[in-house]
């Protein structure tokens, strides 16, 4: 039986560079995760070079399009980068997000018995993670949305859903025309040591959540029985957040092979099982899919 053949681009570090073999639904895969360490021509030509040749392309250490409310914002170097396949589907992990990590919060109620109400949560990044933080909102959290904080270096600490999404009404459209690195970490900068910076948000936290190379350039030396809730982690970065103090990880995708790989990696998944063009796939497609597979968050508990 022919394997479908999923692979993720990243504009991330290739010393994160991971291959699996899984069984979906009775079909088996190989993923794999391939890391241009920031160049992003150089995942461009990756790209068209894997077009055609396998089943589904992911796209990850970078976003085709940031959510906020009902407006949705595309980024010129993710578009560039979506563009460059003609014939094998390409996806970034925001239409999975919508699904997936709003069900991780219900997870996190419902199953780890977390009560939400009244909790201080970091968001560290919002707009690539808008499900995430409406349903945390929607649980009764008290959500400081880091964004405009940690990406633009703007001490703006926004507490407020509406407000959050009429300051990205402003700011967003010209942002998304920057290349990427000017704020997210790319390539080689992910294996910096953090460089901790406004650590007074980090400490009042008693949830962060986002994404982890986000949360993790800024994050101060202590964490000390902090919840963490993001994406892809790798064995060396639990094992940092272990040394810091973080009591429980959760990852909004299972463990796989021994590791949580991003969003657009289930994503491509899904929707080779789908058999759809990405803009043809509505978030009741994702559901379904992720009710049959029964997939579930990932839970480290890092202190007794």
């Amino acid at each position: 039986m022919r394997s479908r053949r999923i692979v993720s681009v990243s504009l991330g570090s290739s010393s994160r560079d991971h291959r699996a073999r899984v069984a979906f639904m009775g079909e088996e895969f190989d993923i794999s995760r391939v890391g241009t360490d920031g160049k992003l021509d150089a995942a461009i030509e990756r790209v068209r070079g894997l077009d055609g040749n396998v089943d589904a392309i992911g796209l990850g250490g970078i976003d085709v399009y940031l959510y906020a409310g009902r407006h949705r914002y595309a980024l010129r170097d993710g578009l560039r980068l979506l563009e460059a396949a003609e014939k094998t589907p390409v996806v970034d992990g925001s239409g999975l997000k919508n699904t997936l990590e709003r069900k991780a919060v219900l997870f996190m109620q419902d199953e780890l018995a977390i009560d939400l109400r009244g909790r201080r949560v970091l968001m560290v990044s919002a707009l690539d993670r808008f499900g995430m933080a409406q349903a945390l909102v929607d649980a009764g959290a008290d959500v400081l949305f880091g964004d405009f904080i940690f990406a633009l270096d703007k001490d703006i600490p926004v507490r407020d859903l509406h407000e959050f999404e009429r300051m990205a009404e402003k700011y967003l459209p010209d942002a998304c025309k920057l290349p990427f690195q000017f704020f997210y970490p790319t390539g080689k900068k992910q294996e910096k040591p953090p460089e901790p910076k406004y650590p007074q948000y980090y400490e009042q936290a008693e949830i962060i959540a986002g994404d982890f190379h986000f949360m993790r350039q800024f994050m101060p030396e202590r964490l000390d029985e902090k919840i963490v809730l993001t994406n892809t982690v790798t064995q060396n970065d639990v094992a940092e957040l272990a040394t810091r103090g973080v009591a429980t990880l959760i990852t909004t995708t299972p463990d796989i092979a021994g590791r949580s790989f991003g969003t657009n990696v289930l994503e491509a998944a899904l929707l080779a099982l789908l058999g759809k063009a990405w803009n043809d796939v509505t978030p009741s497609d994702y559901e379904r899919l992720l009710r049959e597979l029964r997939l579930k968050p990932r839970v480290v508990q890092l202190r007794p």
